[in-house]
């Protein structure tokens, strides 16, 4: 791999995407750093200090910390990721974008062009609410988060907040054009690393004051790698089907009788049903810091972040959007009717229904062993933090998110250096699975 990097580096148009990349990134983690005008600064980290299990923690990850200091950037590039998830479900179910989707270029721009429509209209709505609670919100000792509350601050935030998320949106898309790729996944790995000196600096002080022993802290250490080791092998894995095409005659040429393989991947879903889970998962504990109702409380603590029917329902909901994210974005049918237009076939299977029932059977046992992967990876770091005061920072989702997008770069990295021949880059530092 190092040397494949140095031939990465010798090339002078990677180079430059690669400059280019992190510019922006650093575009971006300035941009974190503005606050948006009219809140109290301290008031606002004391009331973030309390939202690890809410809601507001989540987006708070996934804005690499923005929320916290409600910064220009403070909804982050969720409102983008939720447009876009939400389009990609309606294509299944609206038949006018199934039928975009399938026009090739010019229909895939016109979903991407709906799509920041969608977004800049669910960034209106999410600043406009978050706006309204923060001026009913105050701090632990019952100082006001807002300073000056009314319309005029509401219409300032939604301004604010929707033209931030609107340039995170360009900005992750002129990584994607320009950059080396993924730019909507890299925005959101770079705010999760950028938590990481202050989680490493928060072990230290627990060592410091006592609560974790300094013989603990290589077992720790041994502990995260092997989850990263299980999560690369298992973001790699695949089930390969073995497909033949069949030989035909086109005048006095032969065509056809090559053998390929239809490659499944184990965690077909990716990271979506852990943040649909988390996000529906937290809705009570978000619920119970705005209504302070007995009943309401009492469900709000049964639901907690840690319990035991908390981490039941979670793995539950994970398991459930596995499926229903893989049946939604997946279809054996389709796969087979194409095989069969090119003349390909499972050896030992017949063309057409069987080979779809040969297809969806593979891939509901896959889905099993992703949804067991994903929810021991993301219930086991819960267990030790809630349990045993383990700082395990990169769990669950965040974990995925980073080692997905870690290997999604190489992968775009490896691409072109393969546009250039260069093998030894190839030899020593390929991929596992993303052959």
């Amino acid at each position: 791999m190092s040397g494949g990097l140095q031939n990465a580096a010798n090339i002078p148009e990677l180079r430059r995407r690669t400059v280019f990349t992190l510019l922006m990134l650093a575009v971006y983690r300035v941009g974190v750093q503005i606050p948006t005008p009219g809140i109290n600064g301290q008031a606002l980290a004391e009331f973030f200090a309390k939202q690890g299990g809410t809601l507001f923690g989540m987006f708070n990850m996934f804005s690499g910390g923005a929320l916290q200091k409600f910064s220009i950037f403070s909804l982050g590039i969720m409102p983008y990721i939720s447009a876009s998830i939400i389009f990609q479900l309606l294509t299944v179910v609206i038949p006018q974008l199934e039928t975009l989707s399938k026009e090739g270029e010019a229909g895939r721009h016109k979903i991407t062009q709906y799509t920041r429509y969608a977004t800049v209209g669910l960034s209106v709505i999410q600043a406009l609410f978050i706006s309204i609670g923060l001026e009913k919100m105050t701090a632990p000792g019952g100082q006001m988060i807002v300073i000056d509350p009314g319309w005029g601050f509401r219409l300032m935030t939604v301004f604010t907040l929707t033209s931030g998320t609107a340039f995170i949106m360009w900005l992750g898309e002129q990584m994607t054009e320009r950059g080396i790729g993924n730019g909507i996944s890299l925005i959101i790995f770079a705010g999760i690393v950028a938590r990481m000196p202050s989680a490493i600096a928060n072990t230290f002080k627990m060592m410091s004051a006592g609560q974790i022993s300094f013989i603990f802290l290589p077992i720790l250490v041994a502990m995260m790698a092997a989850v990263i080791g299980i999560v690369i092998y298992f973001e790699t894995a695949q089930r390969r089907i073995p497909i033949q095409y069949a030989k035909r005659v086109v005048g006095r040429r032969m065509y056809g009788g090559q053998r390929s393989h239809l490659p499944l991947k184990i965690n077909m879903s990716g990271v979506i049903p852990p943040i649909f889970a988390s996000s529906i998962m937290m809705f009570p504990a978000t619920i119970g810091t705005f209504i302070r109702v007995d009943w309401v409380q009492r469900a709000a603590s049964y639901l907690q972040w840690g319990t035991p029917l908390h981490t039941f329902l979670y793995v539950v909901l994970i398991v459930f959007f596995c499926f229903f994210y893989t049946a939604v974005t997946f279809n054996p049918t389709d796969v087979a009717e194409n095989l069969k237009k090119h003349g390909g076939f499972v050896p030992g299977i017949r063309p057409g229904k069987k080979t779809a029932e040969f297809i969806d059977r593979i891939m509901v046992r896959l889905t099993v062993i992703g949804a067991i992967y994903i929810s021991v990876v993301c219930v086991l770091p819960q267990i030790l933090i809630s349990r045993y005061n383990v700082p395990f920072y990169f769990g669950g989702t965040a974990l995925l998110i980073v080692v997905g997008v870690a290997l999604d770069t190489i992968a775009q990295m490896e691409s072109h250096l393969v546009m250039r021949n260069y093998e030894g880059f190839l030899k020593t530092g390929k991929i596992k699975g993303r052959r």
